[in-house]
């Protein structure tokens, strides 16, 4: 079978973080590219679960750039962390 190049662009603490798991499966990034391009066109889809980071959000960036505003205007309150737990179980 005929076998062709692809050029794949990632940056190099993913590109070394991908090559160590791939290593520690015993398995090179070309045969784990491989593993997933089998895997999607015998099933037909992405064969994970993609979402969205919540940490992403438009809900939650509002809600950090509003700490930084309250932050950055001297409006900072101090909690301990045992009444930080205190008001996670009210």
């Amino acid at each position: 079978m005929a076998q062709t190049n692809i050029s794949i662009r990632m940056d190099d603490e993913m590109k070394r973080d991908f090559d160590r798991v791939c290593n520690e499966l015993g398995i090179n990034m070309t045969v784990a590219i491989t593993i997933l391009a089998k895997k999607m066109i015998r099933e037909q889809r992405i064969p994970f679960e993609v979402s969205i980071d919540p940490f992403y959000t438009q809900a939650n960036q509002a809600a950090l750039r509003h700490s930084a505003d309250q932050l950055r205007a001297g409006q900072v309150t101090e909690h301990t962390l045992d009444e930080l737990e205190a008001m996670v179980d009210e």
